[in-house]
Parts: structure tokens; C-alpha cells; sequence
């Protein structure tokens, strides 16, 4: 037997590779001391430094200025309601029953407007000859519009309102708000110094003077009022209203009851440059 089949495992043992012996692991490099580590920090510090200095973004500034805008909006609303609220809280007790009166008073003028509308309905719907009632409620609604518009003249019972400003201190927008409050309280026909007031009025200021429709007027402002003399003389004098504004304003005013009011001054009738009648 040859030698290699004697020993044949030396034979596989001479072809493997020879074993490595393992690789000591390095040993660790101590880390060099560097300096001492801060003190942790307290949570009222971090939450100092974290809030200043401030960093504010584009958009954290437009919000804080609409924030701001509606916050201010919100005080003047609530303080013009407490000046109200004060007003009525301090009125007397008669005062304050007038103004109840006042506001039933409306309430009727509309549901008697309603009614009214209603018979004109019922009339139109049950007459026997509905053209000539036809014809006659166009009539009537013309001369209604034609006083609303200022194009014709009108009197009925109502009030005169004369307000004496010898300091210059009435401007125009109290005007304004003596003219709102006699048309919420029923006015059908308001004259002031010569000029018709209608529904497209306005009212301004020039040259230390008051116009109305480009029409300069000037003290004492004398206003003719056709309406129910129950219902407009206390809509001027409620509390808060428009006597005592103006007598805050050191003006004198003086309100006259009347069974025959006479509103003649015209406006003339303007022609639409575009409106036309959707009727056929």
C-alpha cells in the first residue's frame, strides 16, 4: 500500500488552508476628559428661553392683526349696546311705557298695511267689473308713490319740528338720525327747510353748513312732518333719542303737534335711463 493510501488523512489535511488563529478584539481607547458636562436646566428656564427672544413668522403676524381687528370690533359693539342698555336702565317709568307704546304702535301700522293689501286683494279677485277696480287701485297706488317720491304735494295731520343751533353745533348726520327715526315711526311726507326728503336723501357737510340733496340749509332747521302726531312726537323724545342728542349739543328743540300739516315742496320726477317696466 503506497504511502498516501496509508495516510490519507494527512493528505486532506495538508490541501485546507491553514487555521488563523482569532484576532484578539483592540482594546477600547480611553476617551480623553473633556470638559464637565452643564448643569440640566430647570423647566421655568427652558420655557424662558424657548419663548424669548420672540420668533415670529409672516403668518403668526397676520393673525395677531386679524385677532386684534375683531377684538376691537367686538368693544366698540358692546360698548354702543351697554351705552343703550344704560339709557333704557336709568329711564323713567312712564318712559319706558311710551316706548312699549311706540312699538306697538308699529307693529299695528304694519298689520293694518297688511290688511289693507288683503281687501285690495279680495276686491280685485270678487269684483264684477275687475278692469274699472283695477284701474281706480292704480290711481290710488300713483298718488301713494307719487308722495313718497316728492312728485306731488301732500298734507294730513303730523308735527313741526324746529331745532334752534346757536353754538354751530348740530351737523348733519343728527339730521340724519331725526329723519330715520320719524320714518321708522311712521312719517309718510318729511319736508326740511324747503327741501322733500325722499327715500334717495342725503345729507352733508360744506363750508361749516348742512346740505341736503346738494341744497344748503341753514339753522333753525324747521322740519314738517306728515304722520300720526301720537306716534312720531314720542319716537323724537324716547330716552337716548333724538331731542335729547341735540340738547346735549346745547340746541333747542321744539316739537308742535298738528291737524293740518302741508308738505309742498316738489322733486321732479326723474326719468330711468335704463330701468324699464317687466310688465306686458
Amino acid at each position: 500500500m503506497s504511502e498516501q493510501e496509508e495516510t490519507p488523512g494527512n493528505g486532506l489535511r495538508r490541501e485546507l488552508p491553514e487555521e488563523l488563529p482569532a484576532e484578539q478584539p483592540a482594546t477600547p481607547v480611553e476617551e480623553t476628559a473633556g470638559p464637565a458636562a452643564e448643569p440640566g436646566l430647570t423647566g421655568r428656564q427652558r420655557l424662558v428661553e424657548g419663548l424669548w427672544p420672540p420668533r415670529v413668522t409672516r403668518a403668526q403676524l397676520i393673525v395677531a392683526v386679524l385677532l386684534f381687528g375683531l377684538g376691537f370690533g367686538l368693544a366698540v359693539q358692546v360698548a354702543s349696546n351697554s351705552d343703550s342698555d344704560s339709557a333704557l336702565r336709568g329711564a323713567r317709568q312712564e318712559d319706558l311705557v311710551r316706548i312699549l307704546d311706540e312699538l306697538d304702535d308699529r307693529t299695528q301700522r304694519l298689520e293694518d298695511e297688511k290688511q289693507g293689501l288683503e281687501k285690495q286683494r279680495d276686491e280685485l279677485e270678487n269684483s264684477s267689473d275687475q278692469a274699472e277696480e283695477a284701474r281706480k287701485q292704480t290711481v290710488e297706488k300713483e298718488r301713494q308713490l307719487g308722495i313718497l317720491a316728492g312728485t306731488v304735494a301732500a298734507q294730513g295731520p303730523g308735527i313741526e319740528m324746529t331745532i334752534q343751533d346757536t353754538k354751530g353745533t348740530v351737523e348733519s348726520d343728527m339730521l340724519l338720525d331725526a329723519i330715520q327715526e320719524l320714518r321708522a315711526a311712521g312719517a309718510e311726507a318729511i319736508q326740511v327747510n324747503g327741501v322733500r326728503v325722499v327715500a334717495g336723501t342725503y345729507l352733508s357737510e360744506s363750508d361749516k353748513s348742512v346740505s341736503v340733496d346738494g341744497n344748503k340749509i341753514t339753522a333753525p332747521f324747521r322740519f314738517k312732518v306728515i304722520g300720526n302726531p301720537q306716534d312720531l312726537e314720542p319716537a323724537l323724545n324716547i330716552p337716548g333719542g333724538v331731542v335729547q342728542t341735540l340738547e346735549k349739543e346745547q340746541a333747542t328743540v321744539v316739537v308742535e303737534r298738528s291737524d293740518e300739516i302741508v308738505v309742498d315742496a316738489l322733486r321732479a320726477a326723474k326719468q330711468p335711463d335704463y330701468a324699464r317696466s317687466s310688465s306686458r
